[in-house]
């Protein structure tokens, strides 16, 4: 696997992680909102990821793989159903619905998407830096 090919593989996996970190800060502001009903509430979503053969490198054993995010899914997990009678979103019973987010799983999965960030930056970085070595041993 050639240098370039290192780019595209670390920039497939920026993306994807991007991705992820726009799914996990939409999911925690969407944390707090309350609706009337169980179908109008905010569902969890969740980034899939599917790993990609490089076309130029199928059937060769040193094969480079990217990331792309599949899809985006919605978690079916029954919404929190609490009693707030003064809430202006109150059912006529006086529930209201609340989004299936946990909190501390949605930073778990910031921090993780952010340090896989940063190792795909870095990747990029070594990269750019082992041409640079590679370009200045001519000189």
């Amino acid at each position: 696997m050639s240098l370039f090919n290192s780019f595209k593989v670390a920039g497939t996996g920026l993306m994807a992680q991007s991705t992820r970190l726009n799914t996990v800060a939409s999911n925690m502001a969407n944390a707090d909102t309350a609706a009337s009903s169980e179908a109008e509430v905010y569902r969890a979503r969740k980034v899939v990821f599917e790993a990609e053969m490089d076309q130029a490198s199928r059937g060769r054993a040193k094969a480079s793989s990217m990331v792309n995010t599949k899809e985006i899914v919605q978690i079916d997990t029954p919404a929190k159903k609490v009693y707030d009678p003064a809430s202006p979103v109150a059912d006529a019973d006086g529930y209201v619905y609340m989004p299936n987010v946990d909190a501390a799983e949605e930073m778990v999965e910031m921090i993780a998407s952010s340090r896989s960030y940063q190792m795909n930056a870095e990747v990029m970085n070594t990269s750019k830096q082992l041409m640079l070595k590679t370009l200045s041993m001519g000189e």
